[in-house]
């Protein structure tokens, strides 16, 4: 026995060795189990910056304040209004002499560097803001009556200055609100409460890429269905469960085609529905059914940044514009065998038309809206300028709605004006200048006779009834 001993003796430290390993890890495995957790979409990921890392909305809160929402008329749900084309809803009772009734400020105040527009909806008013002192972004929801704030949800985010620092606008449906920030991070919240019900990130969880000068694209909510545009390497565009933000469908994109600043539109034509997209490199038309890629293009893109959204038309035309240089294009989608192709009509030059920022608006066979020298114009389906401003009614980067036959229009340095929308001429009807700031870019919003606005750093809420109180 001793001898065996003796024989074994050179390995019997390692034998302890390995046992000792084993006992190690097994004491290493089972230790991992106490601080095992469920998984919470967002919160999981190392911390980084706009290409990765966690979710910054789960970390955020709800303060509440002393507003009241009221029962006032009129809405604004979304990006371009009620059916996201530029147009109130139901024609407003609007003053037509500004002379007599110039429009009266209800309220306003002051809020934080940016570019981003209004939602409004049963008396409540949604903002997204950005505050630099505390590094916190916010959605706000305000009282139309008076501009006091009824809660806010915010939440740590780091945003450099460049150009403004916050430029969408919020969607709101009967139950929830949803917001995309700079970051590209989504979130729902109760549109009464302001409670969060989910949150993702574009970034993390889509590939999507921020963009230059921060996200500008505005949700769209279609149905029970909200529709995103993250460019990322396995999704162009998405589909979202509203209610739980679980993904519905995805886009394949083949050739890695990155978010622009524009806005997914819906369109209807031969009995499909298609949200159409303006991407880095092209244009593309998914089938709303199921996120397929219906038809793409790569007639029309932007060097610099695309901003205003494609323009659906009757007959499957489709408008589009930009600045930089790029002019305009019309598309005509053709239908053979049920495939779906897009055909260039034909190109504008960028003094013929082509749009900075803001998507022109159809009315009456007609498009209305600001050229790239600033210029307010009345374009035929045909390419053809109708009518343009003189050059003393220049109107910058400004944005505009139509309500009934009139047409509001805000230059850059906050000069509002009353036009009439028709084809017969440039015709203006009044002149106001409810804001004294610089860089009046922002969406308007018009809810009843009640018209919201801003400048880079100061939100009015404006009368324009021309009743007297």
């Amino acid at each position: 026995m001793k001898r065996r001993w003796k024989s074994f003796g050179p390995l019997l430290p390692i034998a302890v060795a390995v046992v000792g390993f084993a006992a190690l890890a097994l004491w290493w495995t089972s230790r991992l189990d106490y601080g095992l957790r469920l998984r919470i979409p967002g919160t999981d990921a190392a911390p980084g910056g706009e290409t990765g890392g966690t979710n910054p909305v789960f970390a955020g809160k709800l303060i509440s304040g002393p507003g009241q929402a009221s029962e006032l008329p009129g809405a604004w749900p979304q990006f371009r209004g009620p059916e996201r084309d530029g147009k109130a809803a139901v024609s407003a009772d609007l003053a037509r002499d500004w002379k007599t009734t110039p429009p009266r400020e209800l309220w306003g105040l002051d809020v934080g560097e940016g570019y981003a527009g209004v939602a409004v909806s049963r008396g409540r008013v949604y903002l997204l803001d950005y505050d630099r002192e505390t590094k916190q972004s916010a959605l706000r929801c305000l009282a139309l009556a008076n501009g006091m704030e009824l809660w806010r949800y915010t939440y740590p985010l780091t945003i450099k200055r460049n150009h403004g620092m916050t430029r969408t606008v919020p969607v709101v449906t009967e139950k929830f609100v949803v917001a995309l920030d700079s970051k590209c991070s989504v979130f729902c919240l109760d549109a009464a409460s302001g409670e969060l019900k989910w949150s993702v990130s574009l970034v993390r969880e889509f590939g999507a890429t921020v963009p230059e000068w921060y996200a500008g694209q505005c949700p769209l909510v279609d149905g029970d269905r909200l529709i995103l545009a993250p460019g990322g390497k396995t999704a162009l565009l998405l589909a979202l469960d509203l209610a739980t933000g679980k993904p519905l469908w995805q886009t394949p994109n083949p050739h890695d085609w990155k978010m622009t600043h524009s806005s997914i539109m819906p369109m209807d034509f031969a009995g499909r529905r298609f949200y159409v997209y303006c991407a880095s490199k092209g244009v593309v038309g998914v089938d709303a059914k199921d996120g397929t890629l219906a038809w793409e293009t790569t007639d029309w893109k932007i060097g610099i940044a695309t901003v205003p959204s494609p323009v659906g038309l009757p007959d499957g035309k489709i408008f589009l514009t930009g600045g930089y240089g790029a002019g305009s294009l019309m598309l005509q989608l053709e239908t053979k065998d049920d495939r779906v192709t897009p055909k260039t009509l034909f190109k504008l030059a960028p003094e013929v038309f082509g749009a900075t920022q803001h998507t022109p608006i159809l009315k009456e066979g007609y498009l209305y809206g600001a050229r790239a020298d600033g210029r307010f114009v009345c374009l035929g389906l045909d390419g053809k300028v109708v009518w343009a401003s003189g050059p003393s009614e220049t109107f910058g980067l400004g944005s505009f709605l139509t309500a009934g036959d009139l047409l509001l229009a805000v230059n850059d340095s906050g000069k509002l004006r009353l036009v009439e929308a028709t084809p017969a001429r440039f015709n203006l009807l009044g002149e106001a200048q409810p804001l004294k700031g610089r860089e009046s870019w922002s969406p308007m919003a018009l809810a009843g006779n009640r018209l919201l606005l801003r400048d880079l750093t100061r939100l009015v809420c404006l009368d324009l009834s021309g009743k007297q109180l």
